[in-house]
């Protein structure tokens, strides 16, 4: 993007929210071998409540992002805070302790092909448990009925004991939510979740995050490459653009013209 067109779209910061965030993204930066930059000082702060949606081109650095806030890969500088704690100074089991604050969801479900959705769910709890029973594959009856709690919240309690690899893309997608939401997160983070399905399941996934984010309070961050979608449900939009932050603001404050630059610009 040109420095001209970087000023049109002006990098606009908000403060909505009056809670302080439950993540806090501050000045990321990731390099890789080659010299590349692949984020450039990103900073992102998501308070409980909030659907913010990270729109931008391939290369823009949306997945990079939310890699490094989990920890998924190390940021070259820069900090990571959930609930106030550096993630990207600690190690070992403060690590694990504070990475089950966040859910990770991926553009494929990766459930277990053969286990039921329930139980599907229910393997999102293990991080609580480091007994020999579930070293073994066994889980304990609490959180199978807490996944059946769960399933009902995504709206597939009846296929509570269907087998993973007959649902329907948006219902393993939803499947895979629950077994985020298992971990007992402040955070969920889902990149390009509804990439691979059709527009009414894409529907369903992005009214549920939203439904999670408000009624749950938790602080959700989703990247997408649908801006329609982003528009009808996000409460926040962000755009990137080679690893930067172009703009940051209201949904009903971003147009049209700003969300069609970030796509522009990598075809220049």
């Amino acid at each position: 993007m040109t420095s001209a067109a970087a000023n049109e779209c002006a990098a606009i910061s908000v403060d909505t929210f009056v809670d302080p965030p439950i993540l806090a993204i501050d000045s990321l930066t990731k390099d890789y071998a080659g010299g590349r930059r692949a984020l450039d000082g990103v900073s992102l702060h998501v308070r409980a409540g909030e659907l913010v949606v990270v729109l931008g081109a391939n290369g823009s650095g949306k997945s990079t992002l939310l890699r490094c806030a989990v920890r998924l890969i190390d940021p070259t500088g820069g900090s990571v805070h959930i609930g106030g704690e550096d993630i990207a100074l600690l190690k070992g089991s403060q690590l694990r302790e504070t990475r089950r604050q966040i859910a990770m969801i991926f553009q494929s479900a990766n459930l277990v092909r053969r286990r039921s959705a329930l139980v599907n769910v229910a393997t999102g709890s293990l991080g609580r448990h480091h007994d020999l029973a579930t070293a073994l594959g066994w889980l304990p009856r609490e959180e199978l009925l807490y996944a059946g709690t769960l399933l009902e919240r995504v709206g597939l309690l009846p296929l509570a004991h269907r087998r993973a690899d007959t649902l329907s893309g948006g219902e393993s997608q939803r499947v895979a939510i629950a077994r985020g939401l298992a971990q007992r997160p402040r955070v969920l983070l889902a990149d390009e979740p509804v990439a691979s399905l059709d527009p009414e399941a894409a529907e369903d996934v992005l009214v549920l995050l939203h439904r999670l984010a408000t009624d749950d309070r938790l602080a959700v961050v989703c990247v997408l490459h649908q801006p329609d979608l982003a528009v009808r449900h996000a409460h926040r939009l962000v755009g990137l653009s080679h690893g930067r932050v172009i703009f940051d603001a209201p949904v009903e404050d971003v147009t049209t013209e700003m969300i069609g630059k970030l796509y522009l610009s990598e075809d220049r």
